[in-house]
């Protein structure tokens, strides 16, 4: 999934403001100057949206915002830097506002009316804004945690994971920040190709400006299918998407979309203690793709037997049981293309198993991007929470930071070296005085690039209920061309 900063006209005319007229020329033409290489400078406008967190009424959900301290972040517009996420309907209200960097805010949500949200942060509460939503239900046949980092909007979503068997509901949750209406496509590939509908179910799909439309996937399909791959574009405007799965006897989460489609992915954090973990893949390009499977573990990479390759037809649906194969060592998944000249571009997911019979819950991990200069997970307790940190290519150096903690606790921060082509799974540092929850932020600070997971566990009557969210890099930063003063332009 792109995100996409919303700041680079605004950098733009600050560098404008700065330089007085700025002209691009080809080097060494008359009269020119060169344009320099491109600076990272910080973003100065984020958006998140997230999604109507249950249809329970026994839904009890936990909200919390936070931007990483250490930012350069400049003011907003007047002075006064800020942070909202606003419920999204006709009744808009702040439900969380952040008023400083490195200091979480936190909100609470019961039953089945929590509605979706959206928000935005400005000026030094911009770069590297997050904000998450952890869901508990109780009972019920779904019954499970639901976790999510809620999400930038875009026009582009691959969902591989999804499905529309008996056992399964599964509903894809689209959400509108704009002022004017969106309008949706849904397109569903099952194992031999995109599945057709004669009413044109999911084509042209309205989504109300500031609203959120949650889409049975069942519903788009006469025929159930154990694993699909949900494909979602805008024919108009930008959206929020996200997948909401009630499994019956087993639990419940959220999906997110995959990274978007490349030839290598990693899907990182598979816990210890899985009892069945399933690959689904998808090739988006006009090509098949053939992929190496490896499973990176404490001590290094390992072929899975029976599961060294997975061939993956274009426009096709794969997938690949691996059922318990971490065996009690915490693991990523790295696939990469068996031949290095003729890669396909693919997306993938993991559906990830803890427990067994009546004591089974569900999550899901999809294939994520580099924690590149900086990532965060918002949502973080005393207890409970695995940081997985996997380094595919060359051995890497990370620092992570535990910031202070909503209610009360001290900022704490630990260093840690993830070897190559191995997992690094750690119980992540708490601050001193924790009262309230608290945000993780993972940095790289030398090596290769770091893939990046946390796993919440919330154990309760015996499940083992949890849920996983990677840690992509957070686009806290946006690459701009360096521009000289040319005041030639100015003559006659």
């Amino acid at each position: 999934m792109k995100r996409a900063p919303l700041t680079l006209a605004a950098v733009a005319a600050a560098l404008a403001a700065v330089t007085g007229i700025a002209s691009f020329t080809a080097p060494g033409e008359p009269g020119g100057t060169t344009a320099k290489a491109a600076v990272r400078m910080p973003v100065e406008r984020s958006a998140l949206l997230c999604p109507a967190p249950s249809g329970s009424d026994v839904a009890e959900t936990a909200y919390t915002s936070v931007t990483p301290a250490g930012g350069s972040g400049q003011a907003s517009p007047g002075g006064r830097p800020g942070a909202q996420l606003l419920t999204a309907g006709k009744t808009v209200k702040p439900l969380l506002t952040l008023k400083e960097p490195g200091k979480p805010v936190a909100a609470k949500a019961s039953g089945a009316e929590a509605p979706a949200l959206a928000g935005a942060a400005e000026g030094a509460l911009a770069p590297g804004w997050a904000a998450q939503q952890t869901t508990v239900v109780p009972v019920g046949s779904a019954r499970g945690v639901l976790g999510v980092g809620c999400s930038a909007p875009d026009t582009d979503f691959w969902f591989p994971g999804a499905s529309t068997a008996k056992t399964r509901q599964d509903y894809l949750h689209v959400t509108n920040p704009d002022d004017s209406t969106a309008v949706v496509d849904i397109e569903l590939y099952g194992p031999d190709g995109r599945l057709k509908s004669d009413s044109g179910a999911g084509e042209g799909i309205p989504v109300p400006a500031k609203s959120s439309v949650p889409v049975l996937l069942s519903t788009l399909t006469a025929t159930p299918f154990a694993d699909l791959t949900v494909h979602v574009t805008t024919r108009t405007g930008r959206v929020g998407a996200a997948v909401q799965v009630l499994e019956d006897g087993v639990g419940a989460d959220w999906l997110p979309a995959s990274a978007d489609p490349s030839g290598a992915l990693v899907l990182p954090g598979i816990p210890a203690d899985a009892t069945s973990v399933r690959l689904v893949a998808f090739a988006t390009g006009d090509d098949d793709a053939d992929l190496t499977v490896k499973l990176a573990g404490p001590g290094g990479s390992i072929s899975p037997a029976g599961h060294e390759q997975l061939h993956v037809k274009s426009g096709m649906t794969a997938v690949a049981d691996l059922k318990d194969l971490t065996r009690g060592e915490a693991g990523s998944l790295v696939l990469a293309p068996a031949d290095a000249g003729r890669a396909a571009p693919v997306v993938a997911a993991l559906r990830v198993v803890r427990g067994t019979g009546e004591k089974q819950e569900l999550a899901f991990v999809p294939a994520t991007g580099p924690v590149g200069d900086r990532a965060t997970a918002a949502d973080n307790r005393a207890t409970g929470g695995t940081l997985s940190l996997t380094a595919p290519g060359a051995e890497a150096v990370v620092k992570v930071t535990a910031s202070a903690g909503t209610e009360a606790g001290e900022p704490a921060t630990k260093t840690y070296t993830v070897k190559a082509g191995a997992t690094l799974a750690v119980q992540p540092p708490v601050p001193a005085g924790l009262k309230g929850s608290y945000a993780l932020t993972v940095e790289t600070v030398s090596g290769g690039p770091v893939h990046a997971a946390r796993t919440l566990a919330l154990p309760a009557d015996g499940i083992p209920m949890f849920t996983v969210q990677t840690l992509p890099d957070d686009r806290g930063t946006v690459a701009v061309p360096e521009a000289e003063q040319d005041l030639s332009v100015l003559g006659g």
